[in-house]
Order: C-alpha cells, then sequence, then structure tokens
C-alpha cells in the first residue's frame, strides 16, 4: 500500500524533539565487514537524520559493485530499546506493485494480452456505473495509473483512527469487493486524460492475471519472479505477522497521541496485489536489479515499463518524477534518473530504488509515522536526500 503525504491525514512519524533525543542508540555495526568506510559512514548519518528526526526505526541496505553497505539507526521496539536487527523482515506494501506489473509485462511478452486492450474485454462488467467504463480503460492505464479509477482505500478506512484500526484490522475483502467499493464512485477523470494513485488498478491487475493463466497473481509472481531469482525470504502472502527478526511498526494516529504498535497489518488493503507482499531489503535489492538490467523481461516490454507520464506536482512525488508501469522514475542530483517505487501502511514506510542499469540498488525502511504533516514532509525529504546520495556516491 501506497499512502502519500497527508493520504488518510496519515505521514511519516515525528515524534516530540525529547522524546526523540532519548531513544537510544543501538551499538554500531562491525566495521570489519564492511570493504568501504567512507560510503558506511555517510550512509549512517543519512540514516541517524531520520532517527534524530524522530523516526523510532531506521534500517537501509545498499548494493554496489564493490559490495554491499548496511546502515540502521533508533530502535526495534520502544520497549526493549535493542537495536535495529540488520537485513530483517519487511513489509513491502505497494512495492508489491512492481511484482505484478512485471508479471503482467511478461504476459504481454507472451502475446497473451496487449497493453492496449481494454479492461472491459479482459473482465467483461467488472468496470462499469457511475460513468466508469472499463470500454475506454486500457491495461496501461491500470499499470501507470492513468485510469481514473476511485481508490478504494478511501472507503475501507474512513475514519482515521486508532479505534477503526483496531477494529476492523482482521476483515479481508475478495478482489471484486474492493472494486465493486470504487465502482460506487464516479471517475476521478477521463481515462487517460489525467494521473491519480489509485490502488484500485492493481487489484484489477491481479484479477487479469488470474483471467489469463488460470493461476492467482500470488502463484505467478512466485513462478515467474521468486523462484527464478532465488528470493527465498519474499512471500506473496498477506501473513499478519512477521517472521523474526524484524522491527516494530508504530502509528501515532492523531496528533500529539500515543505511537500505537501496528505491526499487524490492516487487511483491508494489505492483503491483496496492490500491496501484500513481505520480504527483505536484500531481495528487494535483488528483484529491482534484476529488473533493470533486463533479467526478468524482454527489450521491448522493459522499454514499455519505463516509458513514464508526469507525475503532477503535489502528489507526493519530487519535481520532474515520471510513473511508468510499476515503476517511476525521479531525477537523480548526479544527472540521469532511478528507478523506484515505495511502500507504506500503518507504521511504516518504505522505499527500494535502483540506478537505470541496476548495478547500484538500495532499500530504506522506516517504522514509525505520525499525523504530523509537517513533519511527515521532513522525513519524506530525508528519505529521498538518503536514496539520492546512495545511488549517486562515488563507490570508489
Amino acid at each position: 500500500m501506497w499512502l502519500s503525504v497527508g493520504a488518510l491525514t496519515l505521514a511519516v512519524s515525528a515524534l516530540p524533539s525529547a522524546a526523540a533525543a532519548a531513544l537510544p542508540r543501538p551499538a554500531a555495526d562491525d566495521r570489519s565487514a564492511q570493504r568501504d568506510a567512507g560510503p558506511r559512514e555517510a550512509l549512517q548519518r543519512d540514516a541517524d537524520a531520520l532517527r534524530d528526526a524522530g523516526v523510532t526505526g531506521v534500517a537501509v541496505r545498499l548494493e554496489t559493485p564493490r559490495g554491499t553497505v548496511k546502515a540502521r539507526s533508533g530502535v526495534r521496539d520502544l520497549k526493549s530499546g535493542r537495536p535495529v536487527p540488520q537485513d530483517g523482515h519487511l513489509r513491502l506494501g505497494s512495492i508489491t506493485k512492481t511484482y505484478v506489473a512485471t508479471v503482467v509485462m511478461q504476459l504481454v511478452g507472451e502475446r497473451r494480452l496487449s497493453l492496449d486492450q481494454p479492461v472491459e474485454e479482459l473482465l467483461p462488467g467488472v468496470v462499469s456505473g457511475n460513468g466508469n467504463d472499463g470500454r475506454t480503460i486500457t491495461v496501461r492505464d491500470l499499470l501507470r495509473h492513468t485510469s481514473g479509477l476511485y481508490d478504494y482505500t478511501r472507503d475501507v478506512f474512513p475514519d482515521p483512527s486508532a479505534r477503526t484500526y483496531f477494529a476492523k484490522r482482521w476483515q479481508s475483502y475478495r478482489p471484486e469487493q474492493l472494486v465493486a467499493l470504487a465502482m460506487r464512485h464516479k471517475p476521478d477523470f477521463a481515462a487517460g486524460k489525467g494521473w491519480a494513485y489509485s490502488n484500485t488498478n492493481y487489484v484489477l491487475a491481479g484479477m487479469i492475471i488470474e483471467k489469463l493463466t488460470g493461476r492467482t497473481w500470488e502463484q505467478q509472481v512466485e513462478d515467474r519472479i521468486l523462484r527464478p531469482l532465488g528470493l527465498r525470504r519474499t512471500d506473496t502472502r498477506a501473513s499478519p505477522f512477521l517472521p523474526a527478526p524484524h522491527t516494530v511498526n508504530h502509528q501515532q494516529f492523531a496528533e500529539g497521541g500515543p505511537l500505537v504498535d501496528t505491526t499487524i497489518p490492516y487487511r483491508p488493503f494489505d492483503s491483496g496485489a496492490d500491496g501484500a507482499m513481505t520480504g527483505t531489503a536484500h531481495e528487494a535489492n535483488r528483484f529491482f536489479a534484476a529488473l533493470a538490467e533486463g533479467r526478468l523481461l524482454k527489450p521491448a516490454e522493459l522499454a514499455a515499463m519505463r516509458t513514464t507520464v508526469p507525475v503532477p506536482r503535489g502528489s507526493g512525488h519530487p519535481a520532474g518524477t515520471g510513473d511508468g508501469l510499476g515503476l517511476f522514475a525521479t531525477p537523480l542530483s548526479c544527472g540521469g534518473s532511478y528507478l523506484t517505487h515505495g511502500g507504506s501502511g500503518f507504521g511504516y514506510v518504505m522505499r527500494t530504488a535502483t540506478t537505470a542499469d541496476g548495478e547500484r540498488t538500495v532499500t530504506v525502511s522506516a517504522h514509525s509515522r505520525s499525523a504530523d504533516p509537517k513533519a511527515a514532509a521532513r522525513h519524506e525529504d530525508l528519505m529521498r536526500e538518503l536514496v539520492d546520495n546512495a545511488l549517486c556516491r562515488d563507490a570508489g
């Protein structure tokens, strides 16, 4: 799931400054295990900046041609004060969409569907009513968020409170039910005439995969991506419990309110093709690198995936960002751009990003969020600075 700054009135967490200063600092990583102290120290400084700004726990893993660089800061949980684990299990959230889009593009390469094929031909009668028309929305529109379809998440969590989280976190919906919720609303714009991030798009993409193959999107991701790449710690199932080790996720539902342990996901929007997966930073990096290097798609399909439309200002993305098919392209301060996708839910925000050639790949996870939009914007900026620094920094 991707919840941008202000979405559902949630944002990256900021503790009061006194509480942030009181957070225990974990023991330093074993420097002998690092091949290049310079990049490690710089990455550590960026991770510490997020911690010092109030995030309870931060973990970063950077893969470079010279090896792996890691950093962690803050604590695994507020009760024990233990350090954030290295390469712990993570909720991938909306990074799931990149895996799903890759499967769709493989099916395009196999000529089992076309990007310009209307949704109505694939899922007859599913996208209809209140001005929604599956005849005018293409598969390409779904994958790059130009469909105009209403984002169902606004209906399944209408009241951003801890009470709603605890009351409804175990409730589940079938994909068809989530799409039906979206169909109760008029589209935000005519298909292809605008851009707006909508999780409904990828619920439909998952349904299309199953319709075409006779197997669920989870099975297809496992067979086509996870097994070939040997990603044994990545899981498509929407498990309510993360395997050990993992960092506790904390959500502040109201400004000035307590931090709530939200490590158990909110199943109404954390259990489908738009955000169900879990994994590790190591394996997320391996997937993004393999994708960028062309090991998962033919050249034509990878080129189509990287072809972007502009993301409008005010959408929570840096200036110059474009949205492709399950991938965003964001400018680098050192020139060029990086391929990325973020994921978030209650209590966590993460991002995986890779250079265009797949040689440098980084995943960063922040394990608390709050209702303070100003702090959220600051933390978004710090996370983007970390990613840009990691991908631009001379590995030399």
